[in-house]
């Protein structure tokens, strides 16, 4: 069960300290247990709650109604408002709630409301990205749990999966080639899913060879494959003071090939890029480069 302060609960929820404090002392929202110091701590379902309350208060409800819903009103009345296809922050609060509490009939329909409102790639940029990076912040305070975290990534590599099958087929010999991989050992597969979304959708071809491939298997693919580029996204793996290593083995086994770095690992200061390696700073950047290889109007579109 996790343990925040107040402080943690303004940065996950958007409420001031003052005003969770001035709710928790004239309407009850909240029932922080009190440390031996006299410091409030809060729990999961003080979080939930309030993520919850934050929904329905930024729809111009008033706190003294909301704070006499039991807990299943509460619950239905946020569901029946998260109708605001662009009021991103909302949904992102919602989505953490349904994540706290297990509910993955309500992400499921949440991540769904927002793929047909706002069209996939939209939805990822500006709904899921930021909701996976307030679980980072939840995960390194120790407020999230295995669990949780293993619901949100497999729901939304499912989607992913699910939006890359519904995309028209690519011949390789009609378009640039890309060969997408995640180094040896590394299994955080999200980012790189979303670029081959990204890829296909501006008529790309890709090749996806997935999780924990290899160094030495790219070599025999780039023979056979022959492709335009090869991408891959370093987050956990290689270790640290191997990442300029494996920089150079995957230059030296693709020869005359772009290689595009992403990921926190292809970051680190001091990092030296060979010839054609380029390191790819945001997603937004990963998006712009694809729409401007991309030689297809209509596709480039999608952007």
């Amino acid at each position: 069960m996790g343990r925040f302060s107040i402080s943690d609960l303004e940065q996950l929820s958007g409420i001031k300290a003052h005003t969770i404090r001035m709710w928790e002392q004239r309407y009850g929202i909240l029932q922080p247990v009190r440390t031996a110091t006299n410091i409030r701590t809060y729990c999961d379902e003080d979080l939930r709650r309030l993520l919850n309350v934050a929904t329905l208060c930024a729809r111009g409800q008033r706190i003294s109604r909301i704070a006499q819903l039991a807990p299943e009103e509460l619950s239905r009345a946020v569901i029946s408002c998260c109708d605001d296809a662009h009021d991103y922050f909302q949904q992102v609060n919602s989505l953490l709630a349904a994540m706290l509490a297990m509910d993955e009939r309500r992400l499921c329909c949440l991540l769904d409301t927002a793929i047909q409102e706002l069209g996939f790639e939209e939805a990822i940029m500006r709904v899921a990205y930021p909701f996976l990076q307030r679980i980072g912040v939840m995960w390194q305070a120790g407020s999230v749990n295995p669990a949780q975290e293993h619901l949100v990534t497999n729901l939304l590599r499912q989607k992913m999966m699910a939006g890359i099958d519904a995309l028209p087929p690519v011949q390789p010999q009609e378009a640039r080639r890309w060969v997408l991989f995640l180094p040896e050992g590394e299994m955080h597969e999200l980012a790189l899913l979303f670029m081959s979304y990204v890829l296909r959708a501006r008529k790309q071809h890709v090749l996806y060879l997935g999780q924990n491939l290899p160094t030495t298997e790219l070599g025999p693919v780039c023979e056979t494959y022959q492709p335009h580029a090869v991408c891959t996204v370093m987050t956990a793996m290689p270790e640290r003071d191997r990442v300029q290593a494996f920089v150079e083995q995957v230059h030296h086994l693709c020869p005359g090939v772009m290689v595009y770095l992403y990921g926190p690992l292809a970051q680190q200061e001091g990092l030296r890029l060979p010839a054609n390696t380029v390191r790819v700073r945001l997603m937004t950047d990963f998006l712009a480069l694809a729409s401007s290889l991309c030689t297809c109007p209509e596709a480039a579109s999608v952007a």
